[in-house]
């Protein structure tokens, strides 16, 4: 009785180091992560409200189909993770940081770090993240 036991709880073991593992694999990692915001107000993101609050900002696995003239990696979906859950999505502009200058008014934020900004007229947040040689841009309105 006493194998059994052990028998039944090894295969416990490896059961969830196999199948325990991809979850935790999923999660968020540095390399995906793109940094901490706090949005002031709530906002639509992806055709959806998302409450105002402190999100983590994290890059999706979902593909983007590019627009004419544009490849895949200028624009990737990132998501607004609150309390470990997905709140919300939302594509966002990739530009190159030897490039930022020429596209975008104002001053980046800080290597590895995020920013938010109500745009003029206060329709749109704009929140400008930092992250491994790109910058990635996302335009909510305001709801």
């Amino acid at each position: 009785m006493t194998r059994n036991v052990i028998g039944v709880v090894l295969a416990g073991a490896v059961a969830a180091a196999l199948f325990g593992q991809p979850a935790v694999i999923q999660a968020q990692t540095p390399s995906s992560t793109l940094g901490t915001v706090q949005l002031s107000r709530s906002v639509v993101a992806d055709g959806k409200p998302l409450a105002a609050g402190s999100y983590s900002l994290r890059l999706a696995t979902d593909s983007v189909t590019p627009v004419t003239g544009q490849g895949a990696e200028n624009a990737k979906w990132v998501e607004f993770v609150q309390g470990g859950q997905v709140k919300g999505r939302e594509l966002s502009s990739v530009i190159l940081s030897t490039e930022v200058k020429e596209a975008i008014k104002g001053t980046p934020p800080a290597a590895n770090s995020a920013k938010v900004e109500l745009l003029s007229g206060g329709e749109y947040l704009r929140i400008w993240a930092n992250r491994g040689g790109n910058h990635y841009l996302i335009h909510l309105p305001v709801g």
